[in-house]
């Protein structure tokens, strides 16, 4: 339905002093067979109308407003449609009949909403959340927010496959349109998605390139060959890498996450984790020897365990190592290395060590019990399930005499 033209714009009475608007440009009231009008109905240049006064649920003001009637070509079919309308305000299943704002217009309220409500979404969200919108504005610019069709959708999809954009960031791209679609169905602007029934696009992974230990290492001394942060950079690298935490999340991590009686690491008690929460990951050897070199050689000035390099007098964590990684990779050659791959590498030594999925989830904060690391890493264990597997006795005397034996 297009939105209701309001009754200040009726036109009936509206004339200009030089010439009056012409008949066929005015509304006029619809009459029956007995040329008696019908209450409700009107028609102007051939399209008919129906007038509704609908109250706002939100102020109680009543507002009367005149809507087109799309389908309706002929009088009866005008008289059918009004009283189908007449019946969803009763039941308060009516469509919007103000005009909903353009798109463009709409997406920065509702940036600014999230922007002002507190812990509703974590900046980095809404960093990735605005490049994907502003793409979306583009294409759908001053399209009104009701009249945003599937088709629209498509186009857009098509438009950025077309471009070698990959299968995953253009469905991050439409859950990005959806976030902002519902929202406006919770302010009352439209009363369905149109992504209803979208299915996302198919795409395969890159797989990603598993770095040894040396590598690691290699990388790391190489940082502090040609950066003046490199030293930081290298303590990054290898505690993402013992741990297997995130970039964003490593670089909040403060000293008091440390506990040193249990022998853990808290991430995320900040609470802005991926899932905002938080996860105590154990000491292993190589973490529990980092963590107190850099205990001992920690800055006195700071409670971050990543302290930026020019906080002055302002205690704060480092922003970013980008700088330093450029020039590590290019030094130690390799090109593609990313602060990911340190998570992926604590990962797969994790499963070819023969941890248990749980417990390698639980670590890096997945909620899934291991279902994630087991698709993506599972491969990793064949060699280890054949040895387990030639260990396999069906042999009852001999599982007695190991018995007895311990």
């Amino acid at each position: 339905m297009k939105p209701a033209e309001t009754e200040s714009k009726t036109g009936n009475e509206a004339q200009t002093k030089s010439q009056p608007i012409p008949r066929h440009l005015t509304y006029q009231k619809v009459r029956d067979g007995r040329k008696q009008p019908i209450r409700g109905l009107w028609v102007r240049n051939g399209r008919y109308y129906a007038r509704l006064t609908v109250e706002d649920p939100n102020t109680g003001q009543k507002n009367t407003r005149r809507v087109p009637l799309e389908n309706a070509k002929t009088i009866p079919d005008a008289v059918m449609e009004l009283k189908k309308l007449q019946t969803k305000r009763e039941d308060n299943a009516l469509p919007v009949l103000k005009r909903t704002p353009k798109f463009c217009d709409y997406v920065q309220q509702y940036l600014a909403y999230y922007e002002t409500v507190k812990d509703a979404k974590r900046p980095r969200t809404l960093e990735t959340e605005r490049g994907h919108l502003n793409r979306w504005v583009q294409h759908l610019n001053e399209t009104r927010v009701d009249r945003i069709t599937k088709p629209m959708i498509t186009g857009f999809i098509e438009k950025r496959q077309g471009e070698k954009v990959s299968g995953r960031t253009v469905n991050l791209a439409v859950v990005c349109l959806r976030n902002v679609l519902k929202k406006a169905i919770d302010d009352g602007w439209i009363q369905r998605l149109p992504t209803e029934n979208l299915r996302p696009l198919k795409w395969v992974a890159k797989k990603k390139k598993l770095y040894t230990a040396a590598d690691v290492e290699k990388l790391c001394q190489s940082a502090v060959e040609v950066s003046k942060n490199g030293a930081g950079f290298a303590d990054l690298i290898r505690f993402m890498s013992f741990c297997g935490s995130r970039i964003s999340e490593t670089l909040r991590l403060k000293w008091l996450d440390v506990d040193w009686q249990q022998n853990q690491i808290t991430i995320g008690s900040d609470g802005l984790a991926k899932n905002h929460k938080s996860r105590s990951v154990d000491f292993n050897p190589k973490l529990e020897a980092l963590l107190k070199a850099m205990l001992a050689r920690r800055a006195p000035d700071s409670e971050y365990i990543f302290p930026s390099p020019q906080r002055g007098k302002n205690d704060k964590p480092a922003k970013t190592f980008r700088e330093s990684l450029k020039l590590a990779r290019d030094k130690a050659g390799f090109k593609d290395f990313g602060f990911h791959h340190c998570r992926h590498f604590f990962i797969s030594f994790c499963v070819m060590s023969g941890i248990d999925y749980m417990t390698i989830a639980r670590w890096v904060g997945h909620s899934d019990g291991g279902i994630l690391i087991g698709k993506v890493y599972g491969h990793l264990t064949n060699d280890h399930a054949q040895r387990q597997a030639r260990k396999l006795n069906f042999d009852p005397t001999a599982l007695e005499q190991a018995a007895d034996a311990k």
